[in-house]
């Protein structure tokens, strides 16, 4: 019972956050609204017994993609005085795409309820943290090494782009030197 309220409350939370997200003008707003629902999928991730996930989620999703997506709000110096009505013809695109959401969201629903119960294991070790980290180490760990390679090179890449945005003068300066000589 306790487990169903948490739920729906970290639900209603999700929800409300990603409203907030859709609805404010200011993209870091947004985003700062796209992490409440982050966290809140955390906590639902927890209610299910999932806490591998869980701090994954606020890690990698709330931590590392985040800070990534606000340095390119930053980067790109969004100017709120710009027009948005320029492509209106996607509020339909997006409405009908949004209806289908809810068609699929609807037949899921129908589908877990009419599905058979099986009954769970409680032995079974798949979605425990020792589990997922020996597979993530043994079996998968070519993968996880190739992710944390192109992780680090665009965390180099970030660098340069910002370090190269900082002092675009220095460049300019050494080139005008030359000229008056």
């Amino acid at each position: 019972m306790a487990g169903t309220v948490l739920f729906f409350l970290f639900a209603g939370f999700a929800i409300a956050c990603a409203v907030s997200m859709v609805y404010h003008r200011n993209p870091l707003y947004s985003a700062i609204s796209l992490i409440g629902v982050f966290i809140a999928l955390a906590a639902i991730y927890l209610t299910l017994a999932a806490p591998f996930i869980a701090i994954t989620q606020i890690l990698v999703y709330a931590g590392a993609i985040m800070v990534l997506v606000v340095f390119v709000i930053m980067l790109l110096n969004l100017d709120e005085d710009k027009p948005l009505n320029r492509l209106k013809y996607l509020y339909a695109v997006g409405g009908g795409l949004g209806l289908a959401l809810l068609a699929q969201t609807f037949f899921i629903f129908y589908a877990v309820l009419k599905a058979p119960k099986a009954e769970v294991d409680p032995n079974m070790t798949a979605g425990k943290t020792m589990s997922i980290g020996r597979a993530m180490y043994t079996e998968y760990l070519l993968p996880v090494e190739i992710v944390g390679v192109m992780l680090l090179m665009a965390i180099i890449g970030a660098v340069i782009l910002v370090r190269k945005m900082e002092h675009p003068h220095l460049e300019l300066v050494g080139e005008g030197e030359d000229e008056k000589e």
